[in-house]
C-alpha cells in the first residue's frame, strides 16, 4: 500500500516545492488538483516535475462537472466528455485515474417517479448507462474512472462502496472502479473493514481522513483494522490524503505519514 496527498494541502510555493516537501515527509505519491490541469502549461509542469520524482501522481481529483446523472443530456453529456478527457490526462501523466462523484445533493436531480422507479434507482441505472461510453475509453487509455460514493448528506446517488462495486462490476471492472473514502465510510458502513473485504475486487482508489475529517490519528476511526484487510487482500494502490490539517502542513504532514506508515506496519 503507498500513501499520498491532495496537492491542495501540501505546502510550497509551486508544484515542483510541493512534490520535493512530500518526499521529504515520506509520502509515495500527489494526487493531483484537476482545477489546475486545464492549462498545457501547467500540465507540462506537472509532467516535467513528476518526470524526475520518486512522488508518482496517484490520481486527479477536481477540475470537471460531478453530473454524470444530471436531469439536463447536456450537462451528462459534458460531464462525460469532460471525465473522458481527464481519463486522457490521467494516462498521459501516470495516474490511476480521475475520481468523480455521480453528482451532489445540491445539484439538479432526476424526478422521483415512485411508484415505478424513485429517484435513486433511475439514477443508479442512469449512471450504469452513461458509464458505458466511459469505461470504453478507459479501458483504452489504460486507466480508470474512480467512482466516489460520499455520505447521505452530500450525495445519495450512491448509498455505499458496495453499490458502487456493483455498478463497477456490472461494467466488467476494468474502466471503473470503487474510490472508497474512510470519512464517508465512517458514516456509511456497518464495519469499514467488512466494507473494504467486500469490494476488494473492484478497489482502485482510497481517500483519508478521520471521523473529524482532518488528517489520520486526529480521531477515533480504527484505521489498523482496515489496513490488515487491505493487506490480505494484496491492495497494491495509492491512499490518499483528502482532509483537513489540524496544524500547518509542514507539521501535521510528516507526523501524519509516520502515523500511516505504523498503522500498515501494524496491520
Amino acid at each position: 500500500m503507498k500513501i499520498s496527498c491532495q496537492e491542495s494541502i501540501t505546502d510550497g510555493d509551486n508544484f515542483a516545492q510541493k512534490v520535493a516537501n512530500l518526499e521529504k515527509y515520506g509520502f509515495d505519491g500527489i494526487e493531483l488538483n484537476g482545477n489546475r490541469l486545464h492549462d498545457e502549461k501547467d500540465l507540462a509542469e506537472r509532467r516535467a516535475v513528476l518526470k524526475s520524482s520518486k512522488v508518482r501522481p496517484s490520481s486527479i481529483c477536481g477540475g470537471f462537472p460531478c453530473e454524470l446523472v444530471h436531469a439536463e443530456p447536456a450537462k451528462r453529456r459534458a460531464a462525460a466528455d469532460a471525465v473522458k478527457r481527464f481519463l486522457d490526462i490521467a494516462a498521459d501523466l501516470g495516474a490511476a485515474g480521475p475520481i468523480s462523484v455521480p453528482i451532489f445533493n445540491n445539484n439538479v436531480r432526476v424526478p422521483d417517479l415512485s411508484p415505478w422507479k424513485t429517484q435513486h434507482q433511475l439514477e443508479v441505472e442512469l449512471l450504469t448507462e452513461v458509464l458505458r461510453e466511459i469505461v470504453a475509453h478507459a479501458e483504452s487509455a489504460k486507466v480508470a474512472l474512480l467512482l466516489e460514493p460520499l455520505n447521505r448528506y452530500e450525495s445519495t446517488s450512491l448509498k455505499n462502496v458496495g453499490e458502487a462495486a456493483g455498478i463497477c462490476r456490472a461494467l466488467g471492472g476494468k474502466g471503473a472502479k470503487v474510490m472508497a473514502d474512510f470519512f464517508h465510510m465512517n458514516i456509511e458502513e456497518r464495519s469499514t473493514p467488512k466494507a473494504f473485504e467486500e469490494i476488494a475486487d473492484v478497489l482502485g482508489h482510497v481517500h483519508l481522513a478521520d471521523n473529524t475529517r482532518l488528517e489520520p490519528g486526529t480521531g477515533c476511526i480504527d484505521f489498523k483494522s482496515a489496513f490488515r484487510v487491505l493487506k490480505q487482500k494484496k491492495f497494491g494502490g495509492y491512499m490518499a490524503l483528502e482532509c483537513g490539517l489540524s496544524d500547518k502542513a509542514s507539521v501535521a504532514l510528516p507526523k501524519c505519514a509516520q502515523y500511516l506508515r505504523a498503522c500498515i506496519a501494524e496491520a
